[in-house]
């Protein structure tokens, strides 16, 4: 047996209890108003960087196979952001130049703005409506943050993408939606 092979199974059990305490410290009160906002926003709208993108993209595409309007920042065919819908804010650190450049420009124009992430007092508390906290390693290293063994943000990124899945299957309980009807919004062209 190769170093792989033998610490495939440690690995796995430390990555999933980071992820199992990460999930578990998130207030289920914030859960419930994201839910609530994606639910009654007209369009939904995230931005993030990097790997938080790309988990953020993940969650629009579940959340769209729901038939929720939703859209990542930058897609070619990206509508409007009007004051009748939500964007969602990904950035541990809620510093990131970017994703706070758009949410200003979302704040004016009237768009309802939730901010994902660790940092609760970093720049997105003032453009953010409210805060769904990660609180999570970040490049901070805030002193209430969980740590992680994992690089860099990896543990963020993890919980970002199983939050919006988790997001996603209350949704289809609480809707008593048919997980059959589902395939209808998936992509066919396949």
């Amino acid at each position: 047996m190769g170093y792989y092979s033998e610490n495939y199974a440690d690995t796995r059990r430390l990555v999933l209890d980071e992820i199992e305490t990460a999930l578990s410290s998130i207030d289920p009160e914030s859960v419930e108003r994201l839910v609530s906002e994606i639910l009654s926003a007209k369009q939904v709208f995230v931005v993030g960087v990097g790997r938080v993108m790309l988990s953020l993209q993940a969650v629009c595409k579940r959340l769209a196979h729901l038939g929720i309007s939703i859209h990542y920042v930058g897609e070619i065919t990206e509508p409007a952001i009007t004051t009748e819908d939500l964007l969602i804010v990904g950035s541990g650190s809620g510093a990131t130049i970017f994703p706070l450049g758009i949410a200003k420009k979302a704040k004016t124009l009237g768009a309802k703005i939730v901010h994902i992430g660790s940092d609760a007092n970093g720049p997105m508390k003032e453009v953010a409506d409210f805060m769904v906290r990660l609180p999570v390693r970040t490049k901070n290293y805030l002193d209430d943050e969980i740590d992680s063994a994992q690089p860099m943000t990896s543990l963020f990124e993890q919980s970002l993408y199983l939050l919006g899945d988790i997001i996603a299957k209350m949704i289809i309980d609480e809707r008593k939606i048919d997980m059959k009807a589902l395939w209808r919004h998936h992509a066919n062209l396949e």
